[in-house]
């Protein structure tokens, strides 16, 4: 490795610590939403829970493509958003069942009940949004000249660039120049 570069451990560790701290300001946002419409509204909890989530995943998507991942590609803006959509809707279906669950099913339905059921939803949740958001929504770019991406060949592998020579020249070496097509 040469200096200044880091390895994929502190690459990901760099990226855990952004997507926590997107985290982080989407919880609060999901916290304040639910708690402000259960104590301010006469809508059911599951449903105030749903529309603070929304709220939340809303944020996340801005905080995740311009903080998180925007060294990421940005190519195709439909398909992200489309499937940042998709996964999100499971995580939200995962924080909303757990919720369901404790209140419907059991019968914890006191404020402090709610937000301890909230919490584990959002938890588990948050494990399945981080693995599918690096894996399928914000693809990581090809590497440059020798890094390791993980790219389609899998985590660590390295990636090679289309448009890169097939043997590499050495140092000092000067690069093969493009055949030209005279007419």
């Amino acid at each position: 490795m040469e200096p200044g570069s880091e390895g994929p451990f502190k690459r990901l560790a760099r990226e855990v610590a952004k997507f926590g701290a997107v985290g982080v300001v989407g919880t609060v946002v999901n916290f304040a939403v639910s708690n402000l419409l259960w104590h301010l509204t006469s809508l059911q909890a599951v449903r105030a829970n749903v529309i603070a989530t929304i709220v939340a995943i809303a944020c996340n998507y801005v905080g995740f493509r311009y903080f998180t991942y925007r060294d990421r590609d940005k190519s195709a803006r439909t398909k992200e958003l489309s499937l940042f959509l998709a996964f999100s809707l499971v995580g939200l279906v995962i924080e909303n069942g757990i919720l369901f669950a404790a209140i419907y099913g059991f019968g914890w339905d006191s404020s402090l009940q709610r937000n301890v059921f909230k919490v584990l939803g959002i938890g588990i949740a948050t494990l399945f949004r981080f693995w599918s958001y690096r894996s399928w929504v914000f693809k990581a770019l090809p590497a440059e000249d020798g890094d390791e991406a993980e790219g389609e060949g899998g985590a660590g592998e390295p990636v090679a660039k289309a448009d890169a020579p097939l043997i590499e020249p050495q140092r000092g070496e000067p690069l093969p120049r493009p055949k030209q097509h005279v007419s």
